[in-house]
C-alpha cells in the first residue's frame, strides 16, 4: 500500500473508529442531558445530540432541510479533501496528516447524521457558567486538521516569500 494511502487509512480510520466508540460509549452508558464531572468548574462528560451543526448552526431548521444540507455539505467536503488528498506530494506529511485528519472527522459525524439525524456530542469544557458548546472526537480532529492546515499554508507560504 503506498505511503499516502497509509496516511489516510491510519490516521482517518483510527479517528472514526475512536468516535465512534467513544459516542457508542456515551450513548449506553448516559441519559440524554446526564453529565458527569471530571475536573470540578472546567470538564465534564455530558451526553447531548446536536441537530445542527457548530455552535449550533441550523439547529432550528425543518429536520428533513438540515438532513439534506448536511449530508449534501458532508459528500461535497470529502470529495474536495480527497483531491486535495491526491494532489498533495507524498513527502507533505504535515498536509497529508491534516487532511486525513479532516477526511477522519467528516466520516465521523456523517456516520451520526445517516443513524441518527444528529451527532452525539459529549466534551464539555466550561469556566463556572461560561461553557464551550459541546463537542465530540470528530469535532476535535476537524478542529485540528483545520488548524494544522492553516499553520501548513501559512509555513509554505513564509517559505516561498523567503526563496
Amino acid at each position: 500500500m503506498r505511503r499516502k494511502t497509509l496516511f489516510l487509512v491510519f490516521i482517518s480510520g483510527g479517528i472514526i473508529i475512536l468516535d465512534q466508540i467513544t459516542k457508542v460509549i456515551v450513548e449506553k452508558r448516559f441519559e440524554l442531558y446526564e453529565s458527569i464531572v471530571v475536573l470540578e468548574g472546567f470538564f465534564s462528560l455530558t451526553y447531548i445530540l446536536n441537530p445542527g451543526a457548530a455552535f449550533g448552526f441550523l439547529a432550528d431548521q425543518n429536520p428533513t432541510f438540515r438532513m439534506i444540507f448536511f449530508l449534501s455539505v458532508s459528500v461535497i467536503a470529502l470529495v474536495l479533501l480527497g483531491a486535495f488528498f491526491r494532489d498533495t506530494p507524498t513527502e507533505d506529511t504535515m498536509g497529508l496528516t491534516a487532511i486525513s485528519l479532516l477526511f477522519g472527522g467528516a466520516i465521523g459525524n456523517l456516520i451520526d447524521r445517516i443513524r441518527l439525524g444528529e451527532v452525539i456530542d459529549f466534551l464539555d469544557f466550561y469556566i463556572k457558567q461560561h461553557h464551550w458548546p459541546a463537542f465530540n472526537v470528530a469535532d476535535s480532529a476537524i478542529t485540528i486538521g483545520i488548524s494544522l492546515l492553516m499553520f501548513h499554508l501559512f509555513l509554505h507560504k513564509e517559505n516561498s516569500e523567503t526563496k
